[in-house]
């Protein structure tokens, strides 16, 4: 570390002192902004840098670039960017000369999550209950048309597509069972056509012919509580919740799996980017391509088992001697 005595010891001694002042932090956020701090001098300190006005933003990049050679994730080394952006704003407080222009520092972009997707024979479990759920609601005129509902939504989730705020958005008239189509008005009041499939049109038909026990003459809405009125996001997430337990499921499907699931299982079958694209209502095709990551990893599968110059495998025989 630098001798206790040079600017830059001071700066950071300083820059501490004001952290530990700041009653809005927690003690484990404190901790991790010293750490930072810590791990930045070190990189310092054999540059031969003794004063905050000596680091400039090269210096600050080649910081970033050894936490990534220490094998940092991108979302940790974005907290280090974090935690540096708040030391130059510190010091630019306490009047310490230090590189301002070195605010702008840009934390490396993380990798987009892979949407975690239920495979083929999850949905059939999950779908292919009928109507019928075997819960004690389910005996009375209210739970089988409550059932009813249900299948008929978490069918249109994974048969169409659609967000979970399209969905419970749909109306009447946005619906053209003959066709199998639908009318959907999504982000930015975009309107699309989606198809829908067999499945989801039958669903549709059997919770139309119950519906009208429950519907007010004025309410559009497609699906609806037993009060009449348009079912709440919530709502859905809660039922899907439930049917994911009563079907046995290891862990709780939320509805915008379902949407995740119809794109992968579209894109696996067809392959055609722009149509899930289209069909989704993505406004860039690099919105969609996240699901070409998870293609990806099946033909890549496919291809090491399949292909003879793939690499190496177990059963090869030596070449040595």
């Amino acid at each position: 570390m630098a001798a206790s005595g040079d600017p830059l010891a001071q700066a950071f001694d300083a820059a501490i002192a004001e952290l530990a002042n700041d009653h809005r932090l927690t003690a484990p956020s404190q901790a991790a902004y010293r750490n930072s701090w810590d791990r930045l001098r070190g990189y310092l300190d054999p540059l031969g840098i003794t004063s905050p006005a000596e680091i400039d933003d090269r210096q600050l990049r080649g910081f970033l670039a050894q936490l990534a050679r220490d094998g940092l994730s991108p979302r940790s080394i974005a907290r280090h960017v974090s935690a540096l952006r708040r030391l130059l704003k510190t010091w630019i407080r306490l009047a310490i000369d230090c590189p301002a222009d070195a605010l702008q520092l840009k934390a490396p972009r993380a990798p987009r999550r892979l949407p975690e997707a239920p495979d083929v024979e999850t949905m059939s479990r999950l779908l292919d209950r009928g109507t019928g759920l075997p819960e004690p609601i389910t005996e009375t005129p209210n739970g089988r048309i409550r059932a009813a509902r249900d299948h008929c939504l978490f069918e249109w989730l994974y048969g169409s597509g659609l967000r979970l705020a399209e969905v419970v958005s749909l109306d009447l008239d946005t619906i053209d069972p003959a066709a199998r189509q639908v009318r959907v008005t999504g982000k930015r009041n975009k309107t699309r056509i989606v198809p829908v499939g067999r499945k989801a049109t039958e669903a549709l038909t059997h919770w139309l012919t119950l519906r009208r026990h429950w519907a007010r003459p004025e309410e559009p809405a497609v699906f609806i509580n037993d009060r009449g009125r348009r079912l709440t996001p919530r709502s859905v997430q809660l039922r899907l919740n439930r049917l994911s337990r009563q079907a046995g499921l290891d862990a709780p499907l939320h509805p915008h799996q379902l949407r995740h699931a119809f794109a992968t299982h579209v894109l696996e079958s067809s392959g055609d980017l722009r149509a899930v694209q289209e069909m989704l209502g993505h406004e860039s095709l690099s919105t969609t391509q996240i699901y070409t990551h998870l293609d990806f990893q099946h033909l890549m599968s496919v291809y090491e088992k399949a292909h003879p110059r793939a690499g190496r495998r177990p059963d090869d025989e030596s070449l040595d001697g």
